[in-house]
């Protein structure tokens, strides 16, 4: 039976499940797209400090009464949320819907408050778990805006954002932001350690029921549930899509007038292929074009952009401290098919644009009225929350290959990246560790060697290589050691105009 958002009224906790909003969500994929009503002219055109200004009052938290461990505060549409969302908690009495309430909010002021519609709506949500002590709400989990959400762990602080979906990122007939329309909170015992989300998607090409189990703690992690039904041919779909920012790093020149070492929430995308076992870093970079590049995987294990730099020091930056910005790492409970794992890089003049996409996307062809259904876990946490075994790329420096320290090759690029952890902790400085170092079409591989970092106990891959005149430096290395690989493949692919000398 097919049931309407009414006829969840009288459904309990106990009753209610996925497949009911999966009802919902095959339902609306047999009608036209309907977009969702956006917000008045007014509040979409505040300015991000008076937007900032209307705050949510904490001690009117949802469950806070109960002294739940999981309570909720709401985000007011406005600003950069144009569209509300209806949001439902679903308890032993049955699914109720929280209506927009003015009172839950404090407006310092008076003439805003004035002004702000008494039916404006909510924009999503946010999830507080007592990291710090019994009597502290920390905040760990956001949703709001189109398909976005947010999550940290214990000991790190909001930085990169996950989606529902990515639909055509990257490409030039423009990209699509399907919605969260409708939310269900289905409310926690008060002590328990978990707790669950449905979600119900719209967009112009597909629809989609999500469920996700939440589970927080020194990782936090979401194991999530889909199920997508497709209206119309998509060209490039995006699973599990992550989001973050790299405006420069290590790796990249420091734009002029920079005095902050680096700035970036994430400063790599590390893929593990099911099917070889190869695990493989890719550092980020900030392009002068956009730039996308797909990982092919027969079977892919996971993916994640990754925060591998957490030293303060590397960023000298007291607000907003992205050396504690969390890593975040899709892995995968079945078998999704031969696919891409695609990396968008979109240019970017400044910190405040989110210029990282990675996501994974199915080879074969995604035609209106096919379904898909998929699961997952997506985890929030530290460097390592992907549990990576092996040596690791730790550092990626990029200078010119023709000068005293690089070498005396014009036009060349020298390329130093150094691995730690693994089985290199354990090995002496005298091992006759190896690398091993290709180049991509038109790269020409001059010389590469491996050298032991005695002051920092690591091992230094250390690469001149040589690009065609206005091509791609692609190249990818790795360490050996008795003919056994000891660390991830690193890759790297450094558009012309981008690298040392260049002009931003």
């Amino acid at each position: 039976m097919v049931l309407g958002l009414m006829s969840f009224t009288t459904v309990t906790a106990a009753e209610f499940r996925f497949e009911d909003v999966v009802e919902q969500a095959r339902e609306r994929a047999g009608s036209a797209y309907q977009a969702p009503d956006t917000i008045p002219d007014f509040m979409r055109n505040l300015s991000y400090q008076d937007y900032q200004s209307i705050r949510f009052d904490p001690e009117k938290n949802l469950w806070k009464e109960a002294s739940s461990k999981f309570q909720v505060m709401l985000v007011p549409a406005g600003k950069f949320y144009t569209r509300p969302v209806n949001i439902y908690v679903v308890d032993a009495e049955g699914v109720s819907k929280l209506e927009f309430d003015k009172s839950l909010f404090n407006m310092p002021d008076s003439e805003l408050s004035k002004r702000v519609p008494a039916d404006l709506g909510y924009a999503g949500f946010k999830l507080t778990f007592p990291f710090d002590g019994p009597d502290i709400a920390n905040q760990f989990l956001v949703f709001a805006g189109a398909s976005y959400f947010r999550g940290v762990s214990k000991d790190t602080a909001f930085g990169l954002s996950a989606r529902g979906v990515a639909v055509d990122t990257g490409l030039p007939s423009g990209e699509q932001f399907p919605d969260f329309t409708d939310f269900w909170l289905v409310r926690p015992a008060r002590n328990s350690e978990e707790m669950r989300v449905y979600a119900l998607l719209d967009g112009p090409s597909l629809t989609g029921a999500y469920q996700f189990t939440v589970y927080p703690g020194e990782e936090t992690r979401l194991d999530v549930k889909a199920r997508l039904f497709i209206r119309d041919d998509i060209e490039l779909l995006g699973l599990a899509p992550l989001t973050s920012m790299f405006f420069y790093g290590e790796n990249t020149p420091r734009p002029d007038g920079e005095w902050r070492p680096q700035v970036h929430d994430s400063d790599g995308l590390l893929i593990h292929d099911g099917e070889s076992g190869e695990w493989l870093w890719r550092p980020l970079i900030n392009p002068k074009r956009l730039a996308t590049s797909f990982h092919q995987t027969s079977r892919i294990a996971g993916f994640g952009l990754i925060q591998r730099d957490t030293e303060f020091r590397h960023f000298e930056d007291l607000e907003a401290r992205y050396e504690r910005r969390p890593s975040a790492w899709v892995s995968m409970d079945d078998d999704w098919g031969a696919g891409d794992v695609v990396l968008v890089e979109i240019p970017t003049d400044d910190e405040t644009n989110d210029n990282i996409v990675a996501f994974w996307s199915p080879d074969d062809k995604v035609t209106g009225g096919a379904e898909r259904s998929l699961e997952y876990s997506m985890t929030f946490g530290g460097p390592d929350v992907a549990r990576h075994p092996g040596g690791k790329a730790v550092n990626t420096f990029i200078g010119a290959g023709d000068r005293i320290g690089g070498g005396d090759q014009s036009g060349a690029y020298r390329v130093l990246v150094d691995f730690a952890g693994g089985q290199l902790a354990d090995i002496e400085p005298d091992a006759p560790v190896v690398s091993k170092v290709s180049g991509g079409d038109g790269v020409e591989v001059l010389e590469h060697f491996v050298e032991w970092v005695q002051p920092e106990n690591k091992w230094r891959l250390s690469i001149l290589a040589r690009p065609a005149k206005d091509s791609i430096l692609q190249l990818r290395g790795y360490l050996e050691l008795d003919d056994q690989v000891v660390t991830e493949t690193w890759t790297y692919s450094l558009p012309p105009g981008v690298g040392p000398g260049s002009q931003r």
